[in-house]
């Protein structure tokens, strides 16, 4: 099983602990990081989106005309574009660069957000939309004339001429974690994406992904969500978070900073994902062998914010881990995104794909 990384591409420099300043659309911010994620060994980069954020479609256009080989991964939410139109969108752009597509499916956790832009229906039914949404879009992908009768989209005589150049179509990443989500993820995903959680909690979830998958006769793949924290030895490293720790605290407390608490829903957040975080770091703030929970413990855990701390070699390690029950893409970002994009690349991507290989290797030679 080869490995994946995935990178990401923000429409600014901005993070927990870098209060944004400058346009909010940054080309000269957009291209450097387009640069290092290629330079750097990346397999793809995440686009990502949000109520009140630019455009992914567009951000990523500007993205793949940066780069040769570095493939894009859209965040796209289900229900605000037809799904046919969302499908030759995504087969447009699968074209134009070459195959270098693949789809991140965000249906929404927080019912506040979705309002912004006038989506009033509950979590589960927008699961239930999300699923209609992605039969008609492989419908649209497979060229031929189809009509669709869901209880969310009726299409009558649709067909498409312009189809994904693979036979598969653009690839599927889906995140969510509730019973609703899994389920859609079962019969949807290629793969299913978690955020950065403690062994037995990835364990329990593909577990559950894959029973549900193998209903429908299917396979998927996993990608974990990580804040790497890297140093030249372990204490370094340590001392590097509770840095990161202490900026972020103060650039809250001065009113700055990415807002990635949830502040639309007080108190517990409404998406299984954060509370699944937060269950985490309720069990400690240094978990597993390395992994570092007090930053999501700050903010809610409303997006990606647990960490693997220490040396390269012993970061590396942790996410072989995480590999062996069943990880296999690894969505990897900084707190200080430019420099920590290069380092990742330098001294944490080759060291993984080595463990992965000499893994691979082994169990080869263990099979004959």
């Amino acid at each position: 099983m080869s490995v994946e990384f995935i990178g990401f591409i923000g429409n600014h420099n901005a993070s927990e602990i870098i209060a944004p300043q400058g346009p909010v659309i940054d080309r000269d911010f957009i291209r450097a990081s387009a640069a290092i994620h290629e330079a750097g060994g990346f397999d793809r980069v995440l686009l990502a989106f949000h109520s009140s954020t630019p455009d992914s479609l567009f951000v990523g256009q500007y993205v793949a005309g940066l780069t040769r080989r570095l493939k894009l991964m859209l965040a796209h939410r289900p229900g605000f574009t037809a799904p046919t139109l969302a499908a030759r969108q995504l087969a447009t752009l699968d074209h134009l660069t070459d195959g270098r597509v693949a789809v991140h499916i965000i249906t929404g956790g927080n019912d506040r957000e979705l309002e912004q832009d006038g989506d009033w229906l509950t979590k589960d039914e927008r699961y239930a939309r999300t699923s209609e949404y992605l039969d008609v879009i492989r419908r649209e992908w497979s060229g031929e004339s189809f009509d669709y009768h869901g209880a969310y989209y009726r299409v009558r005589g649709a067909r498409a001429d312009v189809r994904p150049q693979g036979p598969e179509g653009v690839p599927i990443y889906f995140g969510g974690s509730s019973p609703a989500a899994i389920a859609v993820a079962g019969q949807h995903a290629e793969v299913y994406a978690l955020w950065g959680e403690t062994y037995a909690q990835v364990s329990e979830t593909i577990a559950q992904v894959r029973a549900e998958a193998a209903k429908h006769g299917r396979n998927p793949r996993f990608s974990l969500s990580l804040r790497p924290i890297l140093a030249e030895t372990e204490d370094a490293a340590w001392a590097k978070a509770a840095r990161i720790l202490e900026q972020a605290k103060a650039l809250r407390a001065a009113g700055g900073g990415q807002k990635l608490v949830n502040t639309l829903n007080a108190g517990q957040p409404q998406n299984e994902g954060s509370r699944r975080l937060l269950a985490a770091a309720a069990q400690g703030a240094r978990l597993d062998k390395r992994l570092w929970t007090e930053l999501a413990q700050l903010t809610g855990a409303n997006g990606n914010s647990t960490s693997l701390v220490g040396t390269p070699d012993q970061v590396a390690e942790a996410m072989l881990d995480y590999y062996r029950l069943g990880v296999s893409t690894f969505l990897i970002r900084g707190f200080d995104p430019l420099p920590d994009a290069l380092q990742y690349g330098r001294e944490l991507i080759p060291r993984v794909r080595a463990l992965v290989a000499a893994e691979a290797s082994h169990h080869s030679h263990a099979a004959e």
